[in-house]
Formats: structure tokens, C-alpha cells, sequence
């Protein structure tokens, strides 16, 4: 699977916690992941080391501390007799860089830049299945949700609940979650106030669940009683755009070619400035990883890389709609993950 990075690396340290979840399968706030061509280690300390042994497999677990972390990697580094370390540079602060230099002064580090956070865009059948299931678990907590709408709630009520909901069915949120009443809507990244809902306002939820280690994300857009026809032009607007990406997006697409596809189709129908985000990204043990479907990206999307497609429409002063699925890139086509419907009225 990562082969090809030791064809200048004779071991491969890895801090980052996220890149440590993803070669170890395990979750754990201090530590560190050694790779050598032959055996994989995961250093951590006694609040994690039982747990990783019992639930971990293929990796050989280190009991550490902090004070000593260092001596541990020299010590593995020396039996691999490793020479040449790759290194996070992404990921490693200025003062942490300056202590990997003095730990491992007897070592050539190589920065490996984006070659190790690339190894995760593909994912692996079993990684496409815990997303699914992630996916799952966001449509059923938001249709328990739904139910608790009604007239004078507030946007914290709904988040509320939606945390209790993600807490009671998955291992909790893969981020906080966005819930916007109204006018609120236009803010793509509003944080739940206590804006009460009232009839015929806008209401839009963004959220996720994460499922043992993987994320989910999901916008919807409704309005609570009979939209204006405003709002219901503006919701197809944006819905067709979604389904006119959803029909082309295959592998080989660029994320710059798939943004474009939403961006022009707005600006044919009128709109321009109102859809001021990227269209999507990556999804996986982040929330946010590579690939982005955005003008700066010219990578042509692989098969099996997992993205959103969420096109939006913004006005100030009275409101926004972004629908997002979540999807599975395929050679001549893509999986939806996402099966929750796109009515616009509850």
C-alpha cells in the first residue's frame, strides 16, 4: 500500500494524529507511528497501550511516556537500521521541527510533503463501508430530528439534539453541526443561536456523524411551511446545478473541471458571486482531506476517492440553500452515498 515511500526512506515517522489513526486503526492523543519495510510500531503511553494491543492487529504497540518518546524511536530506528527518516513536514510546527532535528541529529530526514496524506485519498472497500455507514447513521439521526421541528424551537434545541442523536448512534459528530434558521442561512459556517423558527423560514442543517474513525457530511435545505416562490426558484436553481455535477462527475474529472460545472451553470442562470465556496472535498478519517473540487485543484479525481458535491446559493438578508451528497468516485460514473430526499417542504 505504501511501498513506494520507502524508495528513499529507510523508515517512516509519523506524528500527526489523523495519519496515525489511519496506519494504526487506532485513536490515541500522544504518540507516534514508526513504518519500516517489514513492521509497523505504534509508540503511546499506558493511558492507550492496553487498548491498542487488544484492538489492533499487524502492529507492534510501544508503551512510552513523553520523557522518553524520543529514546524509543532512536531505539526502534537503530534496529531497523534506518538511515534516512521521512518526516510529516506538513504537519510539524517550527518549534516541534527544531526538536526532531535535535532528537534525531544521527539521521538524514527527508520531508515527504503531501506523499503521505495522499496515500488516504483512495480508499479501501472496508474505509468505503465505515463512510456508508458513517452516512447511514446522519440520515436517520436527522429524521429523528425533523420530528422535534416545530414553530418557536431554537437552532441550539436542534443541535442539541442532533448530538444526542449522533452520541446515542455512532461514536458522535464528525464536526459541529450546522443548523440555521432563516435569514441565518446565508452564513455557509453559522453557529446555532437562538434564533427561533418560525412558519415559512428557511431551514438548513449541514452535520455528520463519524463511524469508527470515519466521517460522514450531509446539507439539506428545507423550509418550514410554504416557500416564497424566491426560495423555491433558488432551491431548484441549486438543486439542478447538484444533479448536473452528479451526471458528469467521474474519475479523471479535476476538481477545477467538476467546481467549474456548478460555477458556470449559476452564472448562466444569473448567478455569480452568491456561490462563494468550492463546490466539494474530500471526506475520510478528516472531514476536510484532498481531493478538493475547487478552482485550485487540478488533480484529476481518482477512482474511489469519496467527496461532496455542494453547490449553494447565498443572499444576505434573507437566506441560503446548499444541498450535499456525499459520493464515491467511480471510472465512468459515481456512488451516491447519500439517500436522504431533496424536498424542499416539511
Amino acid at each position: 500500500m505504501y511501498s513506494d515511500l520507502f524508495a528513499k526512506n529507510d523508515a517512516i515517522l509519523v506524528m500527526s494524529g489523523s495519519n496515525r489513526r489511519y496506519f494504526s486503526d487506532f485513536d490515541c492523543s500522544f504518540g507516534c507511528v514508526i513504518l519500516t519495510p517489514e513492521k509497523k510500531f505504534l509508540l503511546t503511553d499506558f493511558r492507550y497501550a492496553a487498548a491498542a494491543r487488544e484492538k489492533t492487529e499487524g502492529i507492534e504497540v510501544v508503551s512510552t511516556a513523553p520523557d522518553r518518546l524520543y529514546d524509543d524511536v532512536r531505539r526502534i530506528l537503530a534496529s531497523a537500521k534506518a538511515k534516512n527518516v521521512g518526516f510529516e513536514d506538513e504537519y510539524v510546527s517550527v518549534a516541534a521541527n527544531k526538536i526532531l532535528k535535535k532528537e534525531l541529529a544521527d539521521y538524514t530526514l527527508r520531508a515527504l510533503g503531501p506523499e503521505l496524506s495522499s496515500l488516504r485519498i483512495v480508499k479501501t472497500e472496508e474505509e468505503i463501508a465505515k463512510i456508508r455507514r458513517a452516512q447511514e447513521i446522519t440520515e436517520t439521526a436527522l429524521t429523528k430530528t425533523l420530528s422535534l421541528l416545530k414553530a418557536g424551537v431554537s437552532e441550539k434545541d436542534m443541535s442539541a439534539e442532533l448530538a444526542y442523536q449522533f452520541m446515542t448512534l455512532s461514536d458522535g459528530l464528525a464536526f459541529d453541526s450546522i443548523v440555521a434558521f432563516g435569514e441565518n442561512s446565508a452564513d455557509c459556517h453559522h453557529v446555532a443561536g437562538d434564533r427561533k423558527l418560525e412558519r415559512g423560514d428557511i431551514v438548513l442543517f449541514d452535520i455528520g456523524a463519524k463511524y469508527r474513525g470515519y466521517c460522514a457530511d450531509m446539507t439539506r435545505t428545507f423550509c418550514f411551511g410554504e416557500p416564497s416562490q424566491k426560495l423555491s426558484d433558488l432551491y431548484l436553481l441549486v438543486l439542478s446545478a447538484q444533479q448536473y455535477v452528479l451526471k458528469h462527475l467521474k474519475a479523471g474529472v479535476t476538481g477545477r473541471e467538476a467546481d467549474s460545472m456548478a460555477r458556470e451553470f449559476f452564472k448562466a442562470n444569473g448567478y455569480d458571486s452568491e456561490f462563494g465556496h468550492s463546490l466539494g472535498h474530500g471526506v475520510g478519517i478528516d472531514i476536510h482531506e484532498e481531493p478538493r473540487l475547487s478552482a485550485s485543484c487540478d488533480m484529476p479525481l481518482p477512482e474511489n476517492a469519496v467527496v461532496t458535491v455542494e453547490p449553494g446559493l447565498y443572499i444576505e438578508g434573507f437566506g441560503g440553500v446548499r444541498i450535499e451528497d456525499l459520493v464515491v468516485v467511480k471510472k465512468d460514473d459515481i456512488e451516491n452515498l447519500t439517500n436522504y430526499d431533496k424536498s424542499l417542504i416539511i
